[in-house]
């Protein structure tokens, strides 16, 4: 049964930090199913002039908006991960824009594409978005491996890695959410992730009826 009445199909795809789910959602593009991104949804929330730095500016105060007007990542990461409820303001704030920005776009895709990708890094935390996609999608690696992919790229200690894993779902609770796994541990190879998403997306367009 469908999530919801309107096409296009809609894929949740999720995967907790350096898992390789930005790179599975350029491969679903790459296979022409159009994807969008919540991240990015939210980057232009929060740039220069976007629709969610005033209120994070009255919620907030001054200090937490950079001096080209766009919202300060570095600060805000580091009191959303000290304060819990520092958290929930923002996403208050910020997820209810990317929840418009996402639905519109749908619209505007019907009747020109019949699958959509949604790259939503905490659909396993949004009961939201849970109920608003068909398939939920999760790329699957170790802890471990999270932890050395995020060090390599992002140069961050430990520490600070670790406190992004502990504040999204564990591997377990995503896993319990998933309809497709995609397996993308330390061993995977970029040729075998890209059979595995082309298998997978093969499969669920069938299941969808497409």
């Amino acid at each position: 049964m469908r999530a919801h009445p309107q096409p296009p199909w809609r894929i949740g795809l999720t995967g907790g930090i350096g898992s390789g789910k930005s790179t599975v959602a350029a491969m679903l593009q790459a296979l022409g199913a159009p994807v969008l991104d919540a991240d990015a949804l939210a980057r232009a929330c929060t740039a220069p002039g976007g629709t969610a730095i005033e209120p994070i500016r009255a919620a907030f105060g001054p200090q937490y908006i950079g001096p080209d007007g766009a919202l300060d990542r570095e600060q805000m990461r580091a009191l959303v991960f000290a304060q819990p409820a520092a958290r929930q303001r923002l996403e208050a704030i910020v997820h209810p824009l990317v929840r418009a920005a996402i639905e519109q776009a749908c619209a505007q895709l019907q009747g020109h594409s019949d699958c959509v990708v949604l790259d939503i890094p905490l659909l396993a935390e949004s009961a939201h978005w849970l109920q608003q996609v068909d398939a939920v999608w999760v790329v699957d690696c170790s802890a471990q491996t999270q932890i050395e992919r995020v060090r390599a790229r992002n140069g961050w200690p430990r520490a600070q890695i670790q406190a992004v894993l502990d504040a999204q779902a564990s591997r377990a609770q995503r896993l319990a959410l998933a309809d497709t796994v995609l397996d993308n541990d330390a061993t995977t190879t970029l040729p075998q992730l890209q059979a595995q998403v082309a298998a997978a997306y093969a499969r669920q367009r069938q299941l969808f009826g497409l």
